[in-house]
């Protein structure tokens, strides 16, 4: 399946109300969610410089390589790269993210989890579970 806009599919009311939050926003506290809902499995979290911080959740080694988890669920990592290289018009660089959660907030100025009203956390675990990963 090709990566395509998300606003180009119809969702339920939910899921359009947590696309948009996770893709512009939000997008490091669904990385960390993801990274911590597969402890078992080999997940790391990269962001795209040239496209402000954003980041998102990364197999490498999973029974599908080279799967990232992002708002847009689980999809080839060179189709989200391609897509947001696309719309973004300008050359992307895929950047590993080893710090902790705090750290990675303070350097690139994101909120922490208790800093969004209302509690993300939940949030995101439920929209990650709402996309089956690769290995499944």
């Amino acid at each position: 399946m090709a990566v395509t806009a998300a606003g180009v599919f119809r969702r339920t009311p939910q899921e359009r109300a947590d696309q948009p939050f996770f893709a512009a926003g939000a997008c490091h506290i669904l990385a960390w969610v993801c990274r911590d809902t597969y402890p078992d499995r080999p997940i790391g979290r990269s962001g795209s410089r040239g496209c402000g911080s954003r980041v998102s959740a990364r197999s490498s080694t999973c029974t599908r390589p080279g799967r990232a988890f992002d708002h847009a669920g689980w999809n080839p990592e060179a189709d989200l790269l391609a897509a947001n290289r696309e719309f973004e018009r300008r050359p992307l660089d895929r950047i590993a993210i080893v710090d902790d959660l705090a750290t990675f907030c303070r350097e690139h100025f994101s909120r922490m989890p208790h800093q969004y009203w209302g509690d993300p956390l939940p949030r995101a675990r439920d929209y990650v579970k709402r996309h089956a990963p690769p290995w499944e």
